[in-house]
């Protein structure tokens, strides 16, 4: 049976992947450091436990693995603890590359090397760019979001040269219908005081949660795909736009703008980097892969995952 590995798969991207693997067909198993309260899980998903750091204990679940999946890492913030304080900076950088190394250590010590590790990261790796349309050929940012994706990229670059395919996902934020940026985004139009965010003209780029599902299971199956994938739809909105489109789904005014001061203090650096930066990000490696997005328009996308 083809089986699969997924590290950090408690979060929302995780739950959603392993169940659709096992109706798949797939032998799930989700290290977690918490197993005993993992929940959401298809009942054929196996949970098991592990340090987050290490190899220690689940090591030997590499040997022979279908395809290893990289999602660890702590979040980077959503309310209601948003706030980058330097702790917390380190925890997220340190979380990244910790579980890198012990996914490159595990391979290492397989006597069949699995055939492949999706990587995630995040779209954050492009820093802000204003209007600028950005491809998997651009540069990293300098800011602190794009510094941590380059290192957690970095931790699994030996996968290759120890001779297993690796491929990297630069996700955008992911929406869904289970919580994340879409629910605060959503939620002043729910209380009827909508509308853009800043000046409300920086690009934002999104992926519904299961287009973000399709393209982590497209590269595991495609055995053609490596190097750096943008998972992020083909349709940015700027903020105003995808507001509008958010407040036509919700059925709610659009109406009161929110100053970008107003968000600074609120949010702090999470606040610039999240909903007041700029990225138009495209995913055209996955297109000219041949993948096709199932939500390919924000107006489709949101009027699913506000039903």
């Amino acid at each position: 049976m083809k089986r699969v590995l997924i590290t950090g798969g408690t979060g929302l991207i995780g739950r959603a992947l392993a169940n659709d693997l096992v109706q798949s067909g797939y032998k799930v198993i989700v290290l977690s450091r918490n197993p005993d309260q993992a929940r959401g899980f298809a009942n054929n998903a196996r949970v098991e436990r592990w340090d987050g750091r290490t190899a220690q204990g689940w090591g030997a679940l590499a040997n022979g693995a279908t395809a290893i999946v990289n999602l660890a890492g702590e979040s980077i913030g959503i309310p209601p603890v948003p706030w980058w304080l330097p702790g917390r900076k380190q925890r997220i950088r340190a979380s990244r590359v910790n579980a890198g190394r012990a996914v490159v250590a595990a391979i290492k010590a397989a006597t069949e090397k699995p055939r492949v590790v999706i990587q995630a990261s995040g779209i954050n790796y492009y820093g802000w760019r204003g209007d600028q349309v950005v491809t998997e050929k651009d540069s990293a940012g300098n800011d602190f979001a794009a510094r941590v994706c380059v290192d957690w990229e970095a931790t699994l670059a030996p996968a290759e040269s120890l001779g297993v395919r690796l491929a990297i996902l630069r996700t955008a934020p992911v929406l869904t219908k289970q919580g994340g940026i879409l629910f605060w985004l959503a939620l002043p139009f729910r209380l009827f005081v909508g509308g853009p965010l800043g000046n409300g003209k920086q690009w934002f780029s999104w992926i519904h949660i299961a287009d973000q599902v399709r393209a982590m299971r497209f590269l595991i199956e495609n055995e053609n795909a490596r190097g750096v994938y943008n998972a992020s739809a083909p349709d940015p909105k700027t903020n105003a736009d995808f507001g509008r489109l958010l407040s036509r789904a919700l059925k709610r005014p659009y109406w009161f703008p929110t100053p970008g001061w107003a968000m600074r203090l609120a949010f702090g650096e999470l606040g610039d980097t999240l909903l007041l930066g700029s990225q138009r990000v495209v995913p055209q490696r996955l297109q000219e892969a041949g993948f096709q997005f199932q939500f390919a328009d924000a107006a489709s996308a949101l009027e699913d995952l506000t039903r």
